[in-house]
Parts: structure tokens; C-alpha cells; sequence
């Protein structure tokens, strides 16, 4: 995957030019990838919002066209979202979040790991801040590890294909700093997928990757799937041998 930068006024957009002609100094696709591509109000007023996702950051699944795009804006939480939700301290592009993001997404894409196709990543430049927001491909029919947990199916070997995917990623050196039961999605055939890789990193082997564990298993007793852990750690250490 081969990413390309361009800059129009305050912001500097960040896309994957091996899918996007850039042929000119703005990428051309439908819709183009232009600042207004990353406003969600944009999309709402021509109608091609087709659904958001739950969470601080209101995803918005958006109708590009040939594709699903997924519209990630960049929000705070915690008690600084009561000074700002949307502006970060800048220091240089390179190190904003949502370029960071997106270089760690096409990387782990071009290794063969089950992440979406990144699109683009947007940062607006405000003096001593920054605003931004990522594009990413949606993931036809995937659903929320959280929201395949329930009934009274036989959740095992999907568990054991979690435990086992995650294993890849730490293979790979991925530190996922917020591994839940929302970040891991499930596709119609039961592959198994990773997304939101905000503030993630590449790293040697360490303690993180038993952190990174547990932190799911205190995702999924708030979804009242504790035991589900069993089977994932089962599919984890399975990988290994």
C-alpha cells in the first residue's frame, strides 16, 4: 500500500494512493477526497449516511459508492473533554493521532492482518492544535464481538478464532491499547477482525500482550460473557504451537 500527502489551506490529508488516483494535486474518486470528506454533516446533507456506531467518537457509515466508508471524527474523553472534545496539542504532523493511526493500519493491511483497508486521515491545523478524523473501509455485515456473545449457540469455536486472531496481531508486535468486545468485529463467515488502533504501536514482546488479555476479559464481564475468556485464551496459546 503506498500512502501520499497533500495539503489545501489548514489541513493535510493523508490517503492511500494505490486505490485512489492522485493523479492531479487532489485524489480523485467518488466521492473525492477533499476536507469536506471528513465533516459529517457533509455526508448528512446529501443523504448518503447509512448508519453510526455507538461510541464516544459517533462513527458514521457512509455510502462512497463502490464501497461503505467508515467516518471515525476524533473525540477526548475523560475530564479534559471538559475543556475540549475535539482539539489535540500539536506537535507536528507526523505524530497527530490520526496520521499515526492510519500509517499503523496500512502497515498491518499490507501484512496480511485482518484490519480494514484504510481510505484516508484528515488533520486540521489550529495554531497550537489540531483537529482530525479517519476513513476506513467498512466491513460488509460485521458485527461486534459484544453483540455475538448472546443466545444459545455454541460460541466456542468463534471464541477460539478471537483467541487465535489476537495472537496474530501480537505475533506482529501489536500493542492494542483498548482491546474490548467492540474493538474485535465478526464478518458473515466468521472471520474475525480488529479495528480502532488509536494510540497502538508496534512493540518487542513484553508484558503488554498479557495486558492487552486481560483488558479484554474486563470487557467481557461487563457483557456478561466472563467465561467466554476460557475458550479465547484457549484459541491464544493454540497459535502458538
Amino acid at each position: 500500500m503506498r500512502l501520499a500527502t497533500f495539503r489545501t489551506g489548514k489541513v493535510s490529508i493523508l490517503y492511500d494512493a494505490d486505490s485512489l488516483c492522485d493523479a492531479g494535486a487532489v485524489p480523485q474518486t467518488d466521492p473525492p477526497i477533499v476536507p469536506q470528506a471528513f465533516d459529517p454533516d457533509h455526508w448528512r446533507r446529501k443523504g448518503r449516511v447509512v448508519g453510526e456506531a455507538p461510541g464516544r467518537g459517533a462513527s458514521l457509515f457512509l455510502d462512497a459508492g463502490r464501497d461503505q466508508w467508515v467516518l471515525r471524527p476524533y473525540r477526548r474523553g475523560g475530564l479534559i473533554a471538559r475543556i475540549s472534545t475535539r482539539r489535540y496539542l500539536w506537535t507536528g504532523l507526523e505524530r497527530t493521532r490520526a496520521f499515526r493511526e492510519l500509517r499503523l493500519t496500512a502497515e498491518l493491511y499490507s501484512r496480511g492482518l485482518p484490519v480494514p483497508r484504510p481510505v484516508a486521515a484528515a488533520v486540521t491545523r489550529h495554531a497550537i492544535t489540531y483537529e482530525a478524523a479517519l476513513i476506513t473501509v467498512r466491513l460488509p455485515g460485521a458485527r461486534a464481538l459484544a453483540a455475538c456473545l448472546s443466545g444459545e449457540a455454541n460460541h466456542e469455536p468463534l471464541l477460539e478464532t478471537v483467541g487465535a486472531t489476537v495472537r496474530r496481531f501480537h505475533d506482529a508486535g501489536l500493542d492494542h491499547v483498548d482491546l474490548n468486545a467492540r474493538n474485535l468485529l465478526v464478518d458473515e463467515r466468521d472471520r474475525v477482525w480488529l479495528i480502532d488502533l488509536d494510540r497502538c504501536r508496534l512493540r518487542a514482546p513484553g508484558a503488554w500482550q498479557a495486558a492487552n488479555l486481560e483488558r479484554l476479559q474486563r470487557s467481557l464481564v461487563k457483557f456478561d460473557a466472563t467465561a467466554a475468556m476460557v475458550a479465547i485464551r484457549r484459541g491464544y496459546h493454540a497459535r502458538a504451537t
